[in-house]
């Protein structure tokens, strides 16, 4: 068992949204046709490829940006350190009064960045563990996450 109190930062919130977005299908196509026209239009001198090129690769980073920070101010779920437990059972969240438990065989898939491990419970909901928060508890959230879940869903890095 592990136990750990988290506190999600606009930072942290913001991470996620970058993994989730830019691996996504449309994150995918909309960074490889801002690539595309930037190349346009270095090649064939056309600027208004560089600017439309631009806006695609810029837009969504920034979206994201204020997106990440209007969620953090606005959801009172943000406003306190989420208490943490992951056992045999998966992985129980609480704040206050509030509790919930998923089940490990209904985790999606559990992914790593280079600030955070994130385990999907849905295709598109997360339970986010910042790395600099875990300490040295970090290990033992790898080997729990690695050892309930099937290994092709688990695409942590060290």
């Amino acid at each position: 068992m592990v136990e750990l109190d988290i506190k999600i930062s606009a930072g942290d919130l913001y991470d996620y949204m970058l993994m989730h977005s830019y691996n996504s299908p449309s994150g995918i196509m909309g960074s490889a046709l801002g690539a595309v026209m930037v190349l346009v239009a270095l090649a064939s001198k056309r600027w208004i490829f560089l600017i439309g090129g631009l806006a695609l690769l810029l837009y969504l980073p920034w979206v994201l940006f204020i997106k990440s920070r209007q969620q953090i101010l606005n959801n009172p779920a943000f406003k306190k350190p989420l208490h943490y437990v992951l056992d045999e059972q998966g992985i129980t969240i609480s704040q206050g009064d509030v509790s919930t438990t998923q089940s490990w065989e209904d985790m999606v898939k559990a992914v790593s960045t280079g600030r955070s491990i994130i385990v999907y419970t849905s295709h598109v909901n997360a339970t986010i563990f910042p790395k600099s928060q875990m300490g040295d508890k970090k290990m033992a959230v790898t080997e729990m996450i690695s050892t309930h879940m099937p290994s092709g869903k688990v695409k942590i890095r060290s």
